[in-house]
């Protein structure tokens, strides 16, 4: 297959090329290299693979014009490019909607107009859900769970954007939902929860458990906002890339359809479980402070994954402690490369 990585040389990108390549499959990536770490990553990847098998296109997706160029002759599509930190869209609400909203809005267009048989797959969020004000939650221990929904949340719960991220993501969810209805395409949506893995550069803002663990190790300060009982379902990035080609090897079942995406009620973790598990893991007491909570801070969100489950025969198979000793391994090993990205 030819395939399309919009936002390609993010660390969702890169598990996504090292992993159709491995296949022999041909790969472009389309980034415009803003984040941190995004060129550091793709020459990870280019000396693993080879920098003969993979098209690299300097590129953003607010640019229609480049887009539908390099967007010919693709099989598959899939679309993570995008802001990603709720604290930014607020400092800047403009600009993360032309990013996720109107960048998407021009992915669907180019294969709409360009490559209609084509598969698109689209990176969501959870937080298209919003705070989810009307769920109770209890405490239990020193964490937080729902007290009716042991599954976690479904995709039928009530969309309910909160935040300019929330709003421009899912804005573009329910567009490539309906490129779907309207014209037929061959489009996925993916609601994910936390992921993490290797060649993700976590800040204090964006991809908490990669933050935690790259702080833990190398002995930066660390932030708890809140009480540290807030909850999350987590996914460790082979997983999920295991889920979008389960969606393409199965498209004729998974065209047009929703799937939350994370580690459902078994791989779950609260903050205060997660600094545990790395003091255990590095024999060392972790030292950390706390502030107030952040605004629409959701104290759980876990996810109800039955449907991708029952339908395409997905699940998670890497638990909370491998994923984090990975993660380990590598902040271990790339050490002064994560210094200098994160500097």
């Amino acid at each position: 297959m030819n395939i399309f990585i919009t936002g390609g040389a993010g660390f969702i990108g890169v598990h996504t090329a090292n992993y159709y390549l491995s296949k022999g499959d041909k790969i472009t990536i389309f980034d415009n290299f803003f984040r941190n770490g995004t060129r550091e990553n793709m020459e990870w990847l280019e000396k693993k693979c080879g920098v003969k098998s993979i098209e690299v296109i300097e590129g953003d997706v607010r640019d229609f014009e480049k887009l539908k160029k390099s967007i010919l002759g693709h099989d598959v599509i899939i679309h993570l490019a995008g802001q990603v930190a709720v604290t930014t869209s607020v400092v800047n609400p403009r600009e993360d909607f032309e990013i996720n909203a109107l960048g998407t809005f021009n992915v669907l267009e180019a294969v709409r107009l360009y490559i209609p048989n084509s598969i698109l797959l689209f990176a969501s969020t959870n937080k298209v859900y919003g705070g989810m004000e009307e769920i109770k939650i209890i405490k239990k221990g020193k964490k937080y769970i729902y007290r009716d929904l042991p599954g976690g949340i479904a995709e039928s719960q009530n969309l309910d954007f909160h935040s300019p991220y929330g709003c421009s993501k899912g804005t573009a969810d329910q567009y490539v939902r309906d490129y779907h209805r309207i014209y037929g395409l061959k489009t996925v949506v993916f609601r994910q929860s936390c992921i993490y893995g290797t060649h993700q550069f976590g800040i204090e803002d964006q991809g908490w458990v990669s933050w935690f663990t790259i702080a833990a190790v190398l002995g930066k300060p660390i932030t708890v906002y809140g009480d540290g009982m807030q909850v999350r379902d987590v996914l460790f990035v082979e997983d999920l890339v295991r889920a979008y080609d389960t969606a393409v090897t199965n498209i004729d079942k998974a065209a047009g359809k929703i799937y939350n995406v994370g580690g459902g009620p078994e791989f779950t973790l609260s903050l205060l479980e997660l600094l545990a598990l790395l003091e255990k893991k590095l024999d060392r007491k972790i030292p950390y402070a706390f502030a107030d909570w952040r605004p629409g801070d959701q104290p759980v969100y876990v996810s109800n994954i039955s449907k991708i489950k029952k339908e395409l025969g997905w699940d998670p198979k890497i638990d909370v402690a491998e994923g984090t000793s990975r993660m380990i391994d590598w902040i271990v090993k790339e050490k002064d490369l994560i210094e200098k990205v994160l500097k």
